[in-house]
């Protein structure tokens, strides 16, 4: 199982990249490996403003149906619109094409507070 050391992570198995103000967002590859194959992701709406540990969508696969709840709270500022037409694409790549959608924040504590990636692989016991 992949654990990139320049991620951040949270207890909901979603990933986070922070660019400036700007938090790219996730499913793990512990996520996706559980889920099986990816049918259908449900992404949340440009401009929605979400508060950390809220729901943000679903991601439904052959085996059954997990919501994904934002790592951060901000406004979503991206969507990868990618995934309506390959949602496999988080299965494949859940680090790189799979991503989910951008959170523009204006408090880094929500971030900061995320586990890096020792204390997420002892999470998963990896």
């Amino acid at each position: 199982m992949l654990i990139p050391t320049d991620l951040r992570y949270s207890n909901d198995h979603e990933w986070a990249k922070a660019n400036g103000d700007t938090v790219r967002i996730g499913i793990t590859d512990y996520a996706q490996d559980a889920l099986g194959d990816v049918v259908f992701v449900e992404l949340p709406k440009l401009g929605t403003a979400i508060d950390a540990h809220a729901p943000i969508g679903e991601v439904e696969s052959t085996k059954s149906v997990s919501e994904i709840y934002a790592p951060i709270g901000g406004t979503v500022s991206a969507v990868n619109e990618t995934l309506r037409s390959a949602p496999e694409s988080v299965n494949a790549d859940p680090y790189g094409d799979g991503w989910i959608c951008e959170i523009t924040t204006t408090d880094s504590a929500d971030f900061d507070a995320l586990l890096d990636a020792a204390g997420y692989g002892a999470l998963t016991n990896n």
